[in-house]
């Protein structure tokens, strides 16, 4: 199945995560930090901040970011993350023996992470036309 993705092509680059190994919700939690931000302070702010989920977020970041700069030529410090959004993966059941012969269920989160950024210099020359 082709996934279509409705972005502007001229002005955002794109970055996606996918089967990230934890909670949709954890990484929620960080993504509502940066989104609307530049890309130079969502790198500090990632950087920064205590979780698990900023790894994986801060490798999407900079991955987007060199996307963006090396497919379209981009500027670096004139990129904003204009959407980023978490959505849930599968599910990896897995099963652990337990005492007397029973077995527990264990489920392992997956989540999809999707990064926009947009050059905020084209986007204004495109609405000035």
């Amino acid at each position: 199945m082709i996934k279509k993705r409705k972005t502007n092509r001229y002005t955002e680059v794109f970055a996606v995560g996918e089967h990230i190994y934890m909670f949709a919700n954890e990484a929620r939690r960080v993504i509502d930090q940066i989104r609307g931000r530049s890309y130079e302070e969502a790198l500090m702010i990632l950087e920064l901040m205590p979780y698990r989920a900023c790894y994986p977020i801060l490798k999407l970041v900079y991955s987007a970011a060199v996307n963006a700069n090396h497919n379209m030529g981009f500027n670096e410090a004139s990129l904003i993350i204009s959407q980023a959004q978490v959505n849930e993966g599968t599910t990896m059941k897995r099963f652990k023996p337990r005492a007397r012969g029973r077995s527990y269920p264990i489920k392992r989160p997956t989540c999809h992470i999707t990064i926009i950024l947009k050059d905020i210099d084209l986007a204004q020359e495109y609405l000035n036309k």
